[in-house]
């Protein structure tokens, strides 16, 4: 690996490595993270990428690669089939260039993972995602932390719109459908990350709805949505059929007791997830009895993180007795409860006697 990473390369030597990487034939990843790289910049090392046959993974977070760069980048995916990841977090493509990105994975078929965090003005349509995870047979992950997901069909097709109008919206229900829909055309794509959208209830019962019929999703983020009881009911109606998923992570999304239950419930029939993120809801000591309940029969589950909910000593008595018998969970945070010393000893002495076993 080769890194410049923080050094002021700017365009005028991004078009000397760009040279060097059209003759290169022994580098495979290149780390160009914050080096005030532009759209002409990223001209060159898209020209670059139409020659090059060797390098695997680009790194170019926090650059200033607006919509025009974006577009050469794309046009070398088209030709490039050596390339199977690109880092563009935290830089400024917006809608335009979200859509030339989209548009590309529809033809290349090595491109595994694309990540799209943070970018100052991006909001991706959920139709065109859509349409690109159907499309695409190589994509595997998917970046969208606290990008906001919302229709952007019109103001794609008309380069006037400001980009910064769009900025923090909010998935709508319908909209939203459409990204549901890819996931249950059995898409590619195993690892989903949708972390701060903005993702109500309504909309996570569709989710549930497409979880239960995908066989190759394997890890979900959902962290600090919306999706309160009614989306994590639904969730776990999915999670009673799915027998693909193994990562679910549901922090801060204001689930209670009742969202906490359904969860139970299908822990106690799934058997391929591995770890539950639940950290930071209102989950009280009815939600910990019936994870407790779950833990009694799973066998499965590795990982469960109950930390900053309202458990109280009863939801920890019944996590604790679940653990007397329980000899797979390895890892369980429940800190910052309402929660005795001793009742959290005793939750420690069970997970810490698991470990052990586990690493005997």
């Amino acid at each position: 690996m080769l890194s410049f990473q923080r050094n002021q390369i700017g365009d005028v030597g991004v078009q000397r490595l760009g040279d060097a990487l059209r003759q290169n034939t022994t580098l495979t990843m290149l780390s160009l993270r914050r080096n005030q790289i532009g759209d002409v910049g990223a001209q060159h090392l898209g020209d670059a990428l139409r020659h090059n046959t060797t390098l695997t993974t680009l790194y170019l977070e926090g650059n200033q690669i607006g919509d025009v760069g974006a577009q050469y980048l794309s046009d070398s995916l088209r030709y490039n089939m050596t390339l199977t990841m690109l880092y563009l977090q935290r830089n400024q493509i917006g809608d335009v260039g979200a859509q030339h990105l989209g548009d590309a994975l529809r033809f290349n078929k090595t491109f595994t993972t694309l990540d799209l965090r943070n970018d100052q003005t991006v909001c991706i349509g959920a139709e065109h995602l859509a349409a690109v995870l159907r499309y695409n047979t190589t994509l595997t992950t998917l970046y969208l932390e606290a990008d906001e997901i919302r229709d952007i069909t019109a103001g794609l097709l008309d380069y006037s719109v400001s980009q910064r109008g769009f900025h923090r919206n909010r998935i709508e229900d319908v909209r939203a459908q459409h990204l549901v829909d890819a996931l249950r055309h059995n898409t590619p794509v195993i690892t989903l990350f949708l972390k701060a959208n903005k993702i109500e209830g309504v909309v996570a019962q569709q989710w549930g709805h497409a979880l239960g019929r995908n066989t190759t999703l394997t890890e979900l983020y959902l962290q600090r949505n919306q999706i309160e009881n009614v989306g994590a009911q639904r969730l776990g109606n999915a999670l009673r059929l799915n027998t693909k998923l193994t990562t679910l992570h549901l922090a801060d999304n204001e689930i209670g007791d009742v969202g906490a239950k359904s969860l139970g419930d299908a822990l106690q029939h799934n058997t391929t997830l591995t770890e539950l993120y639940l950290q930071i809801n209102k989950i009280g000591n009815v939600g910990a009895q019936h994870l407790g309940g779950a833990l009694q029969h799973n066998t499965k589950l590795t990982t469960l993180h109950l930390a900053d909910n309202e458990i109280g000593d009863v939801g920890a008595q019944s996590l604790g007795d679940a653990l007397q018998h329980n000899m797979t969970i390895t890892t369980l945070s429940i800190g910052g409860n309402r929660i005795s010393d001793d009742r959290l000893r005793r939750i420690n002495e069970y997970v810490e006697r698991n470990r052990r076993e586990k690493d005997s």
